[in-house]
Formats: structure tokens, C-alpha cells, sequence
């Protein structure tokens, strides 16, 4: 941006925090408060608009001719105000879009001008693309973000007179965003008839307690339907089995092990308010902003909160599967990659973090596992070690000078085939030789990549495409014990998202532990005063 840019730029904010009075906006009038640089400057703070420079692009173009001034003036601004009000409905706030100087004035003068295009071009950058920076909240976030030029979409919603309608194109399409919205509706009405239950915090409450906690867990079950609010249950009733199955449905909904015992985890998610619930589905429809709007033809997403995998061709769910995912202290991450290619009998090349911290320690205690589990010890020369010559005890995290591989088979953690998407964090999918702990509800078990149940299934669908991929010749590459790499002939893309709000199958929407504390840093920045312009 050279100098006269940033005058102009300085002085249209100078002219706007002054005031224009309530003439009538003239191609003069906006002519001068976007480049005027006379006696009127002074300083001003910079973030009264959102996007100054888009601003002056919009008018730059159409020579600045005003474009809210003339006979459908009030219209078109009654149009926008409704829009800006309406953005509360997906989960964004009107405050953000200069909607109290928009509101109630019978005039379009010059400064309501300019404030009304940057509202407009604010409004649908954040619908389009999100509010926040995804990499403020999610440093890993790779996908690309939609992208929209602004500038010509209000020069044409201007034109054909649907500035509303085309704000609200520019939302996401994905069905999950539509019922979000409505849960949002839903539970704003839930707020205002202050008709909360919460339950007092002390010790776990499981089958036989009585007292005032177990009246408040029936009564919060009761309030979410989990309960027939209509059976006459005496006060004092204890903890019965009843209460015990409407806690496992409860449990089974947030992804919580269904063990009908209300612990600390259960409890939580019991006392999460309606307020608490707006905020969640506020931070969920941001995160699906952050989408690209192909996700791919056949595409691959891993929602990590809610432990599951979806397989899509053309806009549909083919596959649903099970997934494991990374322990809270190796978290897997958010990002977007292409599966490129798969590996059948893989080898497992084990990263050095997790030969010191999780291997070494194993074969300390029994040095005979090494050669049990199918281990391979490389020295730094490349060359293999006896196992049984090496002194284990003696080696520590700082003096481990070894490389640890393990051979394909039934022990190997990767299992019978690995899924790979080339990407920094080295996170990819795989199979896994403990596919008992699927049937766990809380399914977070893993170093950092993905563990898929049925993976053989999943490989499967990848190569569709490659007809001589019959499940017999999968079952026997599976099967072989030697790694065989397979390219695919359609690379599928791959999206890991992190969301803790998701459909429950019927139209509503089910709230998922927040497994890895991600949403209060997301809500947080939505709160916050409009971020710098999305470019």
C-alpha cells in the first residue's frame, strides 16, 4: 500500500468518526471522505472499519457513485440491517457490523454510506470464509479457506436488489450448519425460560444414593427427555435403575464411557448450561466456515472429538467407521491432506519420542519383548543389533543410540494396512492389532494418528477406482507379511475436524465432550472486537 493509499485511508476514518451531517451521499461526498487530506485530519483509531481497503476498492470501481443513496435507499439499508441482525443466527454478533449506526435513520448520508459497504463486505467475508483466523486457535489448520471477491458480489447483489440473499448464500451448504442453526434457535429459547436444573458438585452418584443431588439428576434428566417428566417419583427416591439407564443414554450421546455412575466428566456435561450450549454451537458453525467449499468428490472426514470417521462420494455418506485418536498429552491435529497412496503388511518405523518414552521403558522390564512384538534394532550405521546383546537397563532417553522398527504381522501396531496423506505432523491412518478397545465409548488411545476399525473395509473403498483391487487380492497383500506400497489412481482427500457438536441422525444436534479443550479459545475469539480483514 503506497503513501497516498494510506492518506486516503487515514483521512476516510478521520471523515467518519467526525461526522458528515445527514446530507444526502453524492458522488462528490464520497468522493472526498475517501480522499480528502486536508485540515480535517487527525488521528483516529484505525479498526473503525473493518476492512478500509475493500472499501476503497468497491468505490474506486464504480468511479465513487454512491451505492445506498437514490429511491431504493431505505430499502436496500433496511435490507442490509436485517441481514447484520440476522447474522446472529449463525452464531455471529450484530454489534460486529456497525449495526447501531445503521439502525433508524432516515437518511443516507455519506458516512452511513461507507460504514453500510463495510458492513456488507465484513458480513460476508466471515460468513464465507469465518470470523477467526483458524490459526490463531488452531496452529496445525492446513485447509484452504474459501475465498470470494467481496467487492464484485456486492456490486452485483446492489444491482439485482438482494443484498440479504446474497449474505446468506455465502454461508456453508453442509446440512450439519443447518441444524446447528436451528439448535441455536432452539437453545436461545431454552435461556430465556429460565427453567435450569443444575446439580450441586460432591462425590460420585451412582445406583442406591439418595438425596438432594440424585432429586436434581432426575430433574435435569426429566429436562433434557431423557426421563418421563410425568411419572410420579416421591422426592426422596433413590438412585434407581431408571435414573441409571437415562444416565447411560445421557453418556452415550456426549461420547462418554455409558457406565450409568455419574463421575466428574458426566457431571460436567450435565451442568453445561444454555448459554453453554449457544457457545458451543457458535464455535462449531465457525469451525465448518473454515471449510473449503470442495472438500473433494470423494472424500474422507475424521471428526477427532467425536471418535468417527465419515467416507463421501459426491455430497453423500457412504462409510461411517470408528476411529481412535491421540491421548490428551499427543493430541492430533486439525488439518486437511490428500491420501496419496497405501501400504499393505507395513512395517512400522517408530518415531524416536515414542522409542524412548514408550518402548525403552517396555524392554527394560522385559528385554524379551523386543523379539516378541516383532522389533528390529538399527544401529546409527544403519546396521541390525542383537537385541540380546544389548544391555537395556543401561540406556536412558538422552543415550538411546538406536532405531526401532517393527516387521508386519500380528503384533504390529500399525496393523494390516496404513492409509498415508504426506504432511508435517507425520499423523497418518491405520489399522490396529487391539481392535478390542473400539468398543470403548472414549476412544482416545493413540500416540497422535488415526486408528481405523475394519481398515481392510475402508481400503476397500479407496481403491474403487482400481477394479484389479478385488477384496481378495486386499485380504492376501493384507495377509502377505511383506509391505506393499499402492499409489492411488484417484487421490482422496482427507479432512481431520474437530467438532464437538454434531447431527444426532434426525435432525437435531448431539454435544460431544470436548475432548481436547479447543472450543473456549475459539469462543473467546469470537467474542472479541472484528479481527483484521480475511485477504
Amino acid at each position: 500500500m503506497n503513501g497516498a493509499s494510506r492518506v486516503r485511508i487515514v483521512v476516510l476514518l478521520v471523515m467518519l468518526t467526525l461526522g458528515c451531517g445527514h446530507a444526502e451521499a453524492t458522488e462528490a461526498s464520497v468522493r472526498e471522505l475517501l480522499e480528502h487530506s486536508g485540515a480535517r485530519h487527525r488521528s483516529v483509531d484505525p479498526d473503525a472499519l473493518f476492512d478500509p481497503l475493500a472499501v476503497h476498492r468497491f468505490y474506486e470501481r464504480r468511479e465513487f457513485a454512491p451505492a445506498w443513496t437514490g429511491p431504493s435507499c431505505q430499502a436496500a439499508l433496511q435490507s442490509l440491517v436485517g441481514a447484520i441482525e440476522d447474522a446472529e443466527s449463525h452464531g455471529l454478533q450484530a454489534r460486529g457490523y456497525h449495526h447501531d449506526e445503521l439502525l433508524g435513520s432516515d437518511h443516507c448520508d455519506a458516512s452511513r454510506e461507507l460504514l453500510a459497504t463495510d458492513a456488507w463486505l465484513a458480513l460476508a467475508a466471515h460468513l464465507h470464509a469465518g470470523r477467526v483466523d483458524p490459526l490463531t486457535v488452531e496452529p496445525n489448520w492446513t485447509a484452504t479457506r474459501p475465498s470470494i471477491d467481496a467487492v464484485a458480489l456486492l456490486e452485483q447483489a446492489l444491482t439485482e436488489g438482494d443484498v440479504a440473499a446474497t449474505l446468506e448464500r455465502l454461508a456453508p451448504r453442509d446440512p450439519l450448519y443447518a441444524e446447528l442453526r436451528t439448535a441455536l434457535a432452539r437453545f436461545r429459547g431454552y435461556a430465556t425460560l429460565s427453567r435450569w436444573v443444575g446439580i450441586d458438585h460432591g462425590s460420585t452418584l451412582r445406583l442406591g444414593d439418595t438425596g438432594i443431588r440424585v432429586e436434581q439428576l432426575r430433574a435435569r434428566l426429566q429436562l433434557s427427555g431423557l426421563l418421563d417428566a410425568d411419572s410420579e417419583v416421591p422426592a426422596d427416591a433413590p438412585f434407581d435403575d431408571a435414573l441409571a439407564v437415562a444416565v447411560r443414554g445421557f453418556q452415550r450421546r456426549a461420547n462418554l464411557e455409558p457406565d450409568g455412575i455419574v463421575g466428574a466428566l458426566t457431571l460436567a456435561q450435565l451442568n453445561q448450561r444454555a448459554s453453554d450450549r449457544i457457545n458451543q454451537i457458535r464455535a462449531n458453525l465457525e469451525r465448518l466456515r473454515w471449510l473449503p467449499q470442495e472438500m473433494g468428490r470423494r472424500n474422507i472426514r475424521v471428526n477427532i472429538a467425536d471418535f468417527q470417521l465419515e467416507a463421501w462420494a459426491d455430497g453423500a455418506v457412504e462409510r461411517v467407521q470408528q476411529v481412535i485418536v491421540g491421548q490428551l498429552y499427543r493430541r492430533t491435529p486439525s488439518f486437511s491432506g490428500t491420501i496419496t497412496h497405501l501400504v499393505f503388511s507395513p512395517w512400522w518405523e517408530v518415531p524416536h519420542s515414542l522409542a524412548v518414552r514408550d518402548k525403552l521403558p517396555l524392554f527394560k522390564r522385559d528385554p524379551d519383548a523386543v523379539t516378541r512384538l516383532g522389533y528390529v534394532v538399527v544401529d546409527r550405521n544403519g546396521d541390525t543389533v542383537d537385541p540380546t546383546g544389548i544391555s537395556w537397563k543401561s540406556l536412558s532417553p538422552g543415550n538411546f543410540p538406536y532405531r526401532l522398527r517393527q516387521r508386519p504381522g500380528p503384533n504390529s501396531a500399525l496393523g494390516a494396512v496404513k492409509f498415508m496423506f504426506p504432511n508435517k505432523h507425520n499423523v497418518y491412518l491405520h489399522d490396529t492389532s487391539a481392535p478390542a478397545l473400539f468398543s470403548r465409548v472414549r476412544r482416545s488411545f493413540s500416540s497422535g494418528c488415526i486408528r481405523v476399525e475394519s481398515a481392510l473395509d475402508l481400503a476397500q473403498w479407496l481403491l474403487a477406482s482400481m477394479p484389479e483391487w478385488t477384496r481378495a487380492r486386499i485380504d492376501s497383500a493384507a495377509a502377505a507379511g511383506k509391505e506393499q506400497t499402492v499409489m492411488l489412481s484417484e487421490p482422496v482427500a482427507v479432512h481431520l475436524l474437530y467438532l464437538t457438536a454434531v447431527s444426532d441422525g434426525n435432525g437435531g444436534v448431539r454435544f460431544v465432550d470436548d475432548l481436547y479443550q479447543r472450543d473456549p479459545a475459539l469462543i473467546a475469539a469470537l467474542d472479541r472486537a472484528p479481527p483484521t480483514a480475511v485477504h
